[in-house]
């Protein structure tokens, strides 16, 4: 069975698994997927990432990050382009998730980036996902 949308898929696989308190989830990999872990975790809202061999194509699993009293880091995950409906913002668009608690994550034409990135870099692109 080919799914429609892998990243909205290990949004809510992440969502779903801090609000049953896991302290770890596994996501089917992709080159798209490790850059969201990558900049989830350079974000402080994950722990850590690894990519495990399972035989087959692989395995992405997220070490999840929690405050003393068992609050998940992430409070919210929000799939915000879809591939129903892209959602593309320009430099002067793109959105100051809580004031600058949270992030926005972005596709750029030099990869992904936050949107403190890449209102730094003076770049718009596809506007994926909105994390606080």
């Amino acid at each position: 069975m080919s799914m429609t949308d892998p990243v909205a898929d290990m949004l809510v696989r992440i969502r779903n698994a801090c609000d049953a308190k896991h302290r770890r989830v596994d996501i089917p990999v992709s080159k798209l997927k490790l850059e969201i872990a990558r900049l989830l975790r350079d974000n402080h809202f994950l722990q850590d990432y690894q990519v495990l061999d399972d035989g087959r194509h692989g395995l992405l699993r997220l070490y999840l990050k929690y405050h003393q009293g068992d609050q998940p880091v992430i409070r919210e995950l929000r799939r915000v382009s879809t591939p129903g409906l892209r959602r593309y913002v320009g430099v002067r668009e793109i959105p100051r998730v809580r004031n600058g608690l949270g992030m926005a994550i972005l596709s750029t034409p030099k990869g992904l980036m936050t949107d403190r990135e890449a209102r730094q870099a003076h770049l718009g692109g596809e506007l994926l996902a909105v994390v606080w």
